[in-house]
């Protein structure tokens, strides 16, 4: 399974696996059932999480709604420290999570948008260089693992926060390799996919954060929270629900 995973992210176009790998796994799930873990996004129990990664992380990912460590963390981040699931806000969701989508549609206090510059599954398609929204117009953003693909982090933070009304918030997860550089590498020059995974440890990443990512965001004019909720957390719930021992929400907020 590992084997398979692995070779399919690699090899198929993220589009393509947005439309039907949710389908085939609900057929693997069947064979992953018990009650050793708990996807809290989709209330699932399973004797184990499949494995994902291009390489492969064990107990990851939820055969079910394909909730993968960060998701769960976010899910419960959002019911235990915020009124997310309560309070009228527009929402912007950028290159939006399938474990989230329907949820969030269905949530009535929410005006919920996704945008995506090639998923087949957002409403809008957008570049996040050039977001198509007024300034001050939405009070909550996503935008989770995006940033280390796009040509301009900076320019697409500034998008975010023109678009973000005062006092509106966003979560910007990337993610992290270590032993953590002390501060962020990119170079334009490599464009070989292969030189791109050595040095920013994925083919497809255009530059690998490092530990100054927070004050990054606080560059471009935010106010940055970093959130350790899985600190708070007991070890009986890490393991429950397979969470990543070291994820720090970043919260921005203008």
């Amino acid at each position: 399974m590992k084997f398979l995973i692995s070779f399919f992210l690699r090899k198929i176009p993220r589009r393509y696996l947005q439309l039907f790998s949710h389908v085939a796994l609900r057929i693997v799930a069947i064979f992953y059932r018990g009650n050793q873990v708990e996807c809290p996004v989709c209330e699932s129990q399973f004797r184990k999480f499949l494995p994902y990664g291009r390489k492969s992380r064990s107990n990851a990912l939820c055969p079910k709604c394909l909730s993968l460590e960060r998701h769960r963390l976010i899910w419960i981040y959002l019911k235990r420290k915020t009124d997310f699931f309560t309070k009228k806000a527009t929402m912007l969701h950028v290159a939006p999570e399938l474990c989230f989508m329907s949820r969030f549609e269905a949530l009535e206090n929410l005006e919920y948008i996704t945008a995506d510059i090639e998923s087949p599954l957002a409403k809008v398609k957008m570049d996040i260089h050039q977001i198509p929204f007024e300034e001050n117009s939405v009070d909550i953003i996503f935008c989770n693992h995006v940033l280390e693909h796009v040509d301009d982090d900076l320019k697409a933070l500034s998008e975010m926060r023109r678009v973000l009304r005062p006092g509106g918030w966003a979560i910007l997860q990337v993610p992290f390799f270590y032993p953590l550089p002390k501060t962020t590498f990119e170079d334009t020059s490599i464009t070989d996919p292969k030189e791109r995974e050595k040095e920013f440890g994925q083919d497809d990443h255009v530059r690998m954060y490092g530990e100054d990512y927070g004050s990054r965001l606080a560059s471009s004019g935010f106010h940055v929270v970093e959130e350790r909720l899985i600190d708070e957390l007991s070890e009986e719930e890490k393991k429950r629900y397979a969470l990543p021992a070291k994820e720090i929400i970043f919260k921005v907020i203008k």
